[in-house]
């Protein structure tokens, strides 16, 4: 019994799959509240399925890229139950979460919020297996007529012009990448392209 989770983007997307097909899952989007709704994510994908956290075997974790509060919740969640229940973890790209549920004829774009007027991107071709990146860029920098999911699309219709579906992670999908392994797994790891956007002050100057 795996358990999927992503938080690296404004969706608090959870799901459970039993091996053969996902058996629930729960998506909210709130930006900012990923610590407020992450624990009951989990907690109604495993009583809408009836199973306990006992009954997990595995657990998948979106990696990011994404901004630093919100991709560290899930990352640590995922850690903190995996040492508890005794239990692997493994991490996906969140980029290409986003890429799994995309149906293109063409190779395509995945950019999400980086905040600070950026894009978290990654290219991909038309099986949305990823051929370049993840990288962070200014829109302008990686403007493109070419087909663009996720949310920079939306953000930046300038530098997106044809924006696709999806505009945030699945984890439905997340889960159906691990299970069919179609992809090779990182380490549950943040996937941080920069400096976060919180930084300890440096020391104090002397006022004369």
């Amino acid at each position: 019994m795996l358990l999927a989770f992503d938080t690296a983007t404004p969706a608090v997307t959870v799901a459970l799959h039993d091996g053969t097909a996902v058996v629930a899952e729960s998506t909210m989007v709130g930006a900012m509240r990923h610590g407020e709704l992450l624990a009951p994510g989990i907690e109604q994908v495993l009583a809408d399925a009836g199973v306990t956290p006992r009954d997990l075997t595995r657990i998948a974790v979106g990696v990011g890229p994404g901004p630093f509060t919100g991709l560290r919740v899930g990352v640590m969640t995922a850690r903190i139950m995996g040492a508890v229940l005794a239990i692997p973890v493994v991490g996906v790209c969140t980029l290409d979460v986003v890429a799994a549920a995309v149906m293109s004829e063409e190779p395509f774009l995945v950019a999400t919020d980086a905040r600070r007027k950026e894009v978290y991107w990654a290219t991909y071709d038309r099986e949305s297996r990823r051929t370049d990146g993840p990288h962070v860029a200014k829109p302008d920098m990686v403007a493109t007529r070419c087909p663009v999911a996720g949310r920079g699309a939306s953000l930046y219709p300038e530098a997106f012009p044809h924006a696709i579906d999806p505009e945030h992670p699945d984890a439905a999908h997340l889960a159906r990448l691990v299970v069919g392994a179609e992809l090779s797994p990182l380490s549950p790891e943040p996937l941080y392209l920069r400096r976060p956007d919180a930084v300890e002050a440096s020391a104090r100057k002397r006022v004369l």
